[in-house]
C-alpha cells in the first residue's frame, strides 16, 4: 500500500536528483548564465551582414564595444548587452538595427497553447522568447504551466508559489472584491448592494499589497523577465474553484490581463505566454489577455485529432464565458467575446523526409488554410540535446558539436520565428493604441 508520505519521499529523492542535473547544467553555483556570442553570429546571423563589413564598422568606431578575444586572436565574443549596445549605435546603408516597434501601443502577448501534452508548447515558448530577444525586443514571459518547463529552462527553480500566476489571481481577487465593495457603498445606485467578503486566508497573505512587478524575476538573458510557475501552483485549479465560490462576480479569467494592464505600455515588446496543457482557470486566463494565439502540434494524427478537440473546447470555454459574464464590466475594460488579431497553427518534431509527417502537414493545411505556418520546426538532434540540457539552441555554444549540425537546428527556428515575427507584427499594426 502506498500513501501521500510515500509519495512525498519518492519526491524528496528526485528533489536530490534534480540538484544534481542542474549543478552538471548551471554554472557551479547552480545559476544558469548566457554565454557570448562569436562575431560571426552578431554579424550573419544576428544582424544578417557581412562579416567584413562588421569588422571594418567595429575597426573605425571606437565607441562599439570591443568583446573578448579568444586566446588565438581570430574571434571576437560579445555579451548580449554588447550586442544592444552595438544595434543602437551602428546603422547598415543608413537603416537602423533595431526591431520593428509600432508607435504608441503596448506589448503585443502571445499565448502558446494546446491542451495535448509533448506539443513543443515550451520549446516553442523557449525559443521564440530567445530569438525575439536576440532579435532586439524586450521580452516578458509568463509561465502558466505548473510543471514550470520554461521557468526551470530559464535558470529558475527555487520558486515561491505566491509570486506565480496564482499568486497573480488571488491579488486580483482582493482588489476586485475591494472595488465591488466599494460600488456598493455608494449612493449613486439607490440600491443596497450585497458586501462579499474574503476569508482571513486570503487578505492576510499580503498579496493585496504586492505591486504588479513584484510577481517579474529577471534571467540571464538581460532582456528577457519572467513570471516563474512553480510544481506547488497546480492547486491554482482548485482554489480558483474555490475563489469564485467566495465571489461570484469575480471575473477570474481576467485577472491576469487587468495585471498586465498595469504594466507600463512600453516595459516590455513582446510578452509569450506557455500555457499548461489542458483548459483550466490558468489557461483561460493565458488565452484572454492574449492578443495572438499560436497553436504547436506534432505532426502524427492523434496530435491533429487532439489539436481538433482542443479548439472545439477553447471554443465553447470562450463562448460560455461571453453569455456569463457579458454586461457586468464597465465598457472597455473586459471585452467580450473574447477576440484574437490571429491565430496560428504551427507544426513541430517534423521530419521532411517522413512521409506521414508530410502527408499530415498538408492534412493541416487543407482544414486550416493560411492559418497553418509556412515552416514547421523540424526534428534534429541539436534540438534534442538542447532540450535535454534545458536549454535553446541559441544558448548551445556551436564548437560544442559540429557547425553544420549546429546551423541546421538554428535554422529551424530562424525561419519558424521569423515567420512568427512577420505575423505578431501585422498582428501589432492592428492593435488599438492605448487610451
Amino acid at each position: 500500500m502506498f500513501t501521500h508520505r510515500d509519495l512525498q519521499e519518492l519526491r524528496d529523492t528526485s528533489l536530490k536528483m534534480q540538484g544534481w542535473i542542474r549543478k552538471q547544467t548551471f554554472s557551479p553555483q547552480m545559476e544558469k548564465t548566457l554565454r557570448r556570442f562569436s562575431s560571426w553570429e552578431v554579424s550573419e546571423l544576428i544582424f544578417k551582414v557581412n562579416q567584413s563589413t562588421f569588422r571594418g564598422r567595429l575597426a573605425m568606431d571606437p565607441a562599439l564595444p570591443d568583446g573578448e578575444v579568444e586566446e588565438d586572436g581570430r574571434q571576437r565574443w560579445f555579451s548580449l548587452d554588447e550586442i544592444n549596445e552595438m544595434r543602437r549605435k551602428m546603422k547598415v546603408n543608413r537603416k537602423s538595427l533595431l526591431p520593428y516597434r509600432p508607435a504608441g501601443k503596448r506589448a503585443i502577448r502571445v499565448a502558446v497553447a494546446n491542451f495535448k501534452g509533448g506539443a513543443g508548447k515550451s520549446t516553442v515558448a523557449l525559443h521564440f522568447a530567445h530569438a525575439a530577444a536576440l532579435d532586439g525586443y524586450r521580452v516578458l514571459c509568463v509561465d502558466f504551466d505548473p510543471q514550470a518547463t520554461l521557468s526551470h529552462s530559464m535558470g529558475l527553480s527555487d520558486v515561491n508559489e505566491e509570486h506565480t500566476v496564482w499568486g497573480i489571481m488571488a491579488r486580483d481577487l482582493v482588489h476586485e472584491t475591494d472595488r465591488m465593495n466599494r460600488a456598493a457603498q455608494g449612493a449613486e445606485s439607490g440600491a443596497a448592494l450585497p458586501r462579499r467578503k474574503l476569508p482571513a486566508s486570503i487578505t492576510e497573505m499580503g498579496l493585496g499589497d504586492l505591486r504588479a512587478p513584484d510577481f517579474i524575476k529577471p534571467t540571464c538573458w538581460s532582456t528577457i523577465d519572467i513570471v516563474p510557475s512553480c510544481a506547488n501552483a497546480a492547486f491554482v485549479e482548485f482554489a480558483s474553484a474555490q475563489y469564485r465560490h467566495m465571489n461570484p462576480d469575480w471575473s477570474f479569467f481576467a485577472a491576469v490581463s487587468r495585471w498586465l494592464d498595469q504594466l507600463p505600455d512600453d516595459a516590455y515588446d513582446m510578452i509569450i505566454f506557455d500555457c499548461p496543457p489542458a483548459i483550466g482557470y490558468q489557461s483561460m486566463n493565458a488565452v484572454f489577455a492574449a492578443d495572438v494565439l499560436y497553436i504547436p502540434s506534432g505532426p502524427g494524427y492523434w496530435e491533429y485529432d487532439s489539436t481538433t478537440s482542443f479548439i472545439g473546447q477553447l471554443s465553447e470555454a470562450l463562448g460560455d464565458l461571453s453569455a456569463g459574464f457579458e454586461g457586468q464590466f464597465p465598457a472597455g475594460k473586459v471585452p467580450l467575446p473574447k477576440a484574437f488579431l490571429d491565430i496560428r497553427f504551427l507544426l513541430t518534431r517534423f521530419e521532411p523526409g517522413n512521409d506521414l509527417h508530410r502527408a499530415m502537414f498538408d492534412a493541416f493545411r487543407k482544414v486550416f488554410g493560411d492559418r497553418v505556418t509556412e515552416f514547421p520546426i523540424e526534428h534534429t538532434r541539436a534540438v534534442e540535446q538542447s532540450n535535454r540540457f534545458l536549454s535553446s539552441i541559441y544558448e548551445i555554444d556551436y564548437r560544442d558539436m559540429t557547425r553544420e549540425t549546429w546551423r541546421r537546428a538554428r535554422a529551424t527556428f530562424d525561419k519558424a520565428y521569423e515567420e512568427f515575427r512577420t505575423n505578431v507584427c501585422a498582428a501589432w499594426d492592428k492593435l488599438e493604441d492605448k487610451a
